[in-house]
């Protein structure tokens, strides 16, 4: 009998052990009640740096002014990125990190691949997630998760609107990765609202991860069927290769792409005069005059040795303090639950309006923003508003 009595004893510890070290539980690992802990994940590393690159630094800024100024409800706030190298198993191995650190709340991911991955974890969670700049619509397919950027069909649907309204070309080709639901989402809705526009699709040409260095072959159909336009719904790094490549066999069409774009000016060794001209759809530009743009550019640039911030920092910084203002609405505190301050933020930020860097922003139930969409033309190496 004792033997069996130690025996019982021994697997109820066990089990509590178990328990407590959390098995997979979103609450386990705030033990510090007196901080809000709010984690991002976004590529630090590999081909999609540049993004999650600013993310982390536009997110800081941000948490740093807080701070500053009082935090949030009082509390102070502390952040923590987890690198997934834009690698969607490698994202919720970040999640889980961050989980373990004792994260309350979600800035991401960066990208759209790895932020649906790590939705569907977050959603059973209960965690709340606002992405910066995952524009795919499952991004935010859960009543937890909210968007700061607009999503892969807004964007398509915005670009053939402003390249149609401004006359800027009536015959366009597609270049797209049609492994990637980011660049699809956008490019289906772009050729739906193309027609409206009285813009002709005269090719339509994809490539996949797997084949994304070689655009030979798409080059030259777009420019034989008279393209005056090419529409890169594609990632900065891609694009970096079209231009060149173009470049080598003369054809020299207007280029017009979205937010994936940003970061071309940043890609070694490219030749940036053959940036000049690119158009892109994007919420911020660094040179804007307005005080709020300057002030976060300025202490951007003292943070992080004179780098100019593009719009995915500008996105985080957002972000952040869309959870500041939610969170206040509900006077949240982080003593509460996970789950518990993801009920009280989402609850809020239908009733916010966040005069932001990127816009005035309300959102709808869906998760979506409403915000008014800019564009930027590259001249002299800058971004310059259109």
């Amino acid at each position: 009998m004792k033997k069996l009595l130690c025996l019982g004893l021994s697997m109820i510890l066990a089990l509590s052990c178990f328990t407590a070290c959390g098995g997979g539980n979103a609450d386990a690992g705030n033990a510090d009640a007196t901080v809000f802990k709010i984690g991002g994940i976004g590529p630090l590393t590999g081909g999609a740096a540049a993004y999650g690159d600013a993310v982390n630094k536009g997110a800081q800024v941000a948490v740093d002014e807080i701070n500053a100024a009082g935090g949030i409800n009082g509390y102070q706030i502390e952040w923590k990125m987890e690198d997934d190298e834009h690698d969607a198993e490698k994202s919720v191995n970040a999640y889980n990190a961050l989980k373990d650190w004792g994260m309350q709340m979600l800035v991401g991911t960066v990208t759209s691949a790895p932020c649906i991955a790590v939705e569907a974890e977050a959603v059973n969670d209960n965690m709340f997630l606002i992405t910066p700049s995952g524009t795919a619509v499952d991004c935010i397919s859960g009543a937890n998760a909210f968007r700061l950027c607009f999503s892969d069909p807004t964007q398509g649907t915005k670009s053939a609107e402003f390249i149609g309204t401004n006359k800027i070309a009536s015959k366009v080709a597609i270049i797209f990765d049609s492994s990637d639901p980011y660049s699809t989402g956008i490019k289906d809705a772009f050729k739906a609202e193309a027609a409206n526009q009285g813009i002709a699709i005269v090719a339509e040409e994809a490539f996949t991860s797997d084949s994304k260095t070689d655009f030979k072959v798409q080059l030259q159909a777009a420019k034989e069927s008279g393209a005056e336009l090419l529409f890169l719904p594609i990632y900065y790094q891609e694009a970096s290769l079209i231009i060149q490549q173009a470049n080598d066999m003369g054809y020299a069409p207007k280029l017009f792409g979205c937010d994936g774009m940003d970061g071309i000016l940043g890609v070694e060794n490219l030749d940036l005069s053959l940036c000049e001209g690119i158009m892109f759809l994007t919420p911020f530009t660094a040179n804007a005059e307005d005080a709020a743009s300057q002030s976060f550019v300025k202490a951007y640039a003292e943070k992080f040795n004179n780098e100019v911030p593009i719009q995915f920092a500008a996105d985080a910084y957002d972000a952040v303090y869309a959870i500041k203002a939610a969170a206040e609405k509900a006077n949240v505190t982080p003593d509460m639950s996970v789950s518990d301050i993801c009920d009280a933020l989402a609850a809020q930020m239908t009733e916010i309006t966040l005069t932001g860097l990127t816009g005035e922003i309300t959102w709808d139930a869906s998760g979506e923003p409403n915000k008014e969409p800019k564009a930027v033309v590259i001249k002299n190496g800058v971004y310059e508003a259109m």
